[in-house]
């Protein structure tokens, strides 16, 4: 297997020989960069495996980094930022990270959370939005989910919810955070909408294999798509 690859996107020099160091020891291949544009132009030369990007950045910042990125590539990216706001996580969510890791962070976590995202079973199909989980497969241009190659059928509120999951496997979400994305902030109802749409994806989903995945609760916490490792 070819040695896998890490483009730092980080402007705090501190931060950046510390990063280096912990993830050149774990074995990966590093380049950095210390603003947006200059990200963009190593994310098409380098082409890394994964992306590890900061928020505040000068000139482009992170969230247009990360959207430029998602306009063209699935690569995974992890955002590190200061900002610890639920609202600062769905916007990373939103925009197509993968992981989210506030500052003040240290870099064992940071490697741990690279294992992790990298680890994530799921395959992409090239030139596609599809990805599969075993015998689940989820289109999420087309807002199709097929089990055993049959077209599993969702009310377009329950599909929104399980492809939002599917797109963050293994990432827990409180209610609320799932009310804010999928129902959106002008929702004024119960968060026990969250439960009875849970309830009825894993109704239609019965007969797909737990050891493939699952929905998961997670007492106190919420629910995670959750995919093994």
């Amino acid at each position: 297997m070819s040695q896998k690859s890490i483009l730092v996107v980080e402007d705090e020099q501190a931060i950046v020989r510390v990063l280096s160091a912990y993830l050149k020891k774990a074995g990966y291949i590093v380049e950095l960069a210390d603003n947006g544009l200059d990200a963009l132009e190593k994310f098409e030369t380098f082409q890394p495996t994964l992306v590890l990007l900061d928020v505040m950045l000068p000139g482009l910042d992170g969230w247009s980094v990360l959207k430029r990125i998602r306009e063209k590539s699935t690569c995974p990216v992890i955002m590190l930022t200061a900002c610890g706001e639920i609202e600062d996580r769905l916007t990373g969510f939103n925009e197509g990270a993968d992981d989210y890791i506030p500052k003040p962070f240290i870099p064992e976590e940071v490697v741990a959370r690279v294992h992790a995202v990298l680890r994530r079973p799921t395959q992409w199909m090239e030139g596609q939005n599809k990805r599969y989980f075993g015998s689940l497969q989820i289109d999420f241009t087309a807002h199709r989910v097929y089990l055993n190659g049959v077209e599993a059928s969702f009310t377009p509120r329950d599909v929104s919810l399980l492809l939002f999951l599917a797109q963050h496997p293994n990432r827990t979400f409180t209610r609320a955070e799932l009310i804010d994305r999928v129902w959106g902030i002008d929702y004024d109802g119960s968060d026990r909408a969250v439960d009875l749409s849970v309830k009825r994806i894993r109704q239609t989903l019965a007969n797909w294999p737990a050891s493939e995945g699952e929905i998961r609760t997670l007492r106190g916490m919420g629910y995670q798509f959750w995919v093994g490792e």
